[in-house]
């Protein structure tokens, strides 16, 4: 079950490879996931030191969390993966052109996970062609439907 999706991402890359990621949340961010007030629109994740983080998830909190709390909306959060697939994806960051980009924020079985793609940024003929391709596809459909 989707809670965010960050179309932004397949509109910008070629995804390669998808990899599913626990993440290392506080209570209050878990309460304000589940109330959907979470953006991954300008979130991407960077490889330090061995480890995989996600940066720039804005996650809004709720009116009601704690007053002993400080919330930072913005703050790195890391992922969980199993270290072969760190290693995996170290590797393949390291060659030119690839990117780490989060696609989506789900459940799975009761926990809060997230989407990471294996990526190769698009240029500018190639989101005109995706385009294209789109509008074509919606308008074969819509002669389609006239046909009948």
């Amino acid at each position: 079950m989707s809670i965010v999706e960050n179309r932004k991402a397949r509109h910008d890359y070629f995804i390669e490879e998808t990899f599913e990621a626990g993440i290392e949340l506080q209570g209050w961010e878990v309460k304000a996931i589940r109330a959907g007030r979470v953006n991954l629109k300008e979130a991407y994740v960077i490889v330090k030191d061995g480890e995989i983080f996600l940066l720039g998830m804005h996650v809004t909190p709720l009116a009601s969390a704690s007053t002993h709390v400080h919330p930072d909306p913005t703050r790195t959060r890391k992922l969980l993966l199993h270290r072969r697939e760190i290693d995996r994806l170290v590797g393949q960051v390291e060659r030119a052109g690839y990117t780490l980009v989060p696609l989506d924020l789900h459940f799975s079985r009761g926990r809060i996970k997230t989407t990471i793609g294996l990526a190769k940024g698009k240029k500018l003929h190639d989101k005109r062609e995706a385009e294209k391709e789109r509008d074509w596809q919606r308008e074969k459909a819509r002669l389609m439907r006239e046909k009948r």
